[in-house]
């Protein structure tokens, strides 16, 4: 157990996660039925009933949509709302927390394996909008992605905007690269066994880095884009039709962008924007995950039709009854946990 990767659920919402749990576990065909009432997006695509659920809940609940008076704050209300909706696992062979030498100090790192041996190492980068987030939000999935993939997983902590803005977690991913390539020996992981991955700003990220180590001697055998942020010039499609009531808000997204991108520097610098880098072709495999409902869809796909454009093998995983952030809601939501197996035996598969 590493306590760097724990969260405590404050009193008030406990039962709020007992309700939810509850929700979840509801018959598959009462689920089924719901979803034939719930609203349906642009395409034609159900959300799936828990995942409207957590919707509503996330504009009732204080800071559920990630907001806080404070980034302070807000940090804590994400940490709240990731312990609520996070599912239980087993125990894991190692939870080992590391500290990887960054570009502006120390960077907590936590690496998670399963059994005794591994089949590879899994670079991971949470999501939060490049302000909010940590190992301890993401620790569940990171838990859940050892568990189905045998890989081992190194959850890293970038530094955070606005106290650190870009390119301040753009550098710190290339030294997490770096760490993890020269650590793999360590740990007993070939280095052709290296997968990059990430969810939303994390997403980002994992794109950005296997652009900036194209052609290097050691490149990630995979890239896993859970619904990344590629293009912040963006503001209608996908962004305007889930502007509002799933989670990630055109507001919450305004205000990320604007911590995250110091005054000057343009949103379509690549290493930014991924989708808008001029040249694509040499990059590492790469399994794009999209959520139905979710303000990234629209850009998500387009990034992997620009990767399949260029002749990169690129795989599109279209969850059409989720919203974004699903990763992180395997405790109450069978529909996630179908959808997240499914992107994993892709990593197996590919280890």
């Amino acid at each position: 157990m590493s306590r760097a990767t724990t969260l405590t659920i404050p009193l008030p919402f406990r039962a709020v996660r007992s309700v939810m749990r509850l929700g979840g576990h509801l018959p598959p065909g009462v689920l089924g039925v719901a979803s034939r009432i719930c609203p349906v997006n642009s395409d034609g695509e159900h959300i799936a009933p828990e995942m409207l659920a957590a919707g509503v809940a996330t504009r009732l609940m204080p800071g559920g949509d990630m907001s806080g008076a404070t980034v302070e704050r807000a940090r804590h209300n994400l940490e709240v709302n990731s312990a609520i909706s996070a599912e239980r696992t087993p125990p894991l062979a190692v939870v080992e927390d590391l500290l990887i030498d960054g570009p502006g100090g120390d960077l907590p790192a936590t690496r998670y394996r399963a059994e005794v041996s591994s089949a590879g190492l899994v670079l991971f980068f949470h999501g939060g909008g490049f302000s909010l987030g940590s190992r301890a939000t993401h620790d569940a999935y990171c838990r859940r992605l050892a568990l189905d993939t045998g890989a081992d997983v190194l959850s890293v902590e970038y530094r955070l905007a606005p106290e650190h803005p870009f390119p301040a977690a753009v550098d710190d991913a290339l030294a997490a690269w770096r760490f993890a390539v020269s650590g793999a020996s360590r740990w007993g992981v070939d280095t052709d066994r290296l997968i990059v991955a990430g969810d939303s700003a994390g997403g980002n990220l994992a794109a950005v880095l296997s652009q900036l180590v194209r052609g290097e001697e050691v490149t990630p055998r995979l890239q896993l884009l859970l619904y990344p942020v590629t293009d912040m010039t963006r503001s209608g499609g996908s962004r305007q039709e889930f502007a509002t009531g799933y989670f990630l808000t055109a507001e919450r997204i305004e205000w990320f962008t604007e911590r995250y991108i110091p005054a000057g520097v343009p949103r379509s610098d690549p290493r930014i924007s991924p989708l808008l880098a001029d040249d694509l072709t040499g990059l590492p495999p790469a399994h794009v995950v999209v959520a139905g409902f979710d303000p990234l869809r629209d850009e998500g796909i387009a990034y992997a039709d620009a990767l399949s454009g260029v002749g990169v093998r690129t795989s599109l995983q279209r969850e059409s009854g989720m919203i974004h952030g699903f990763v992180n809601m395997l405790g109450f939501s069978p529909a996630a946990r179908q959808a997240v197996s499914g992107m994993h035996d892709v990593v197996r598969g590919v280890l």
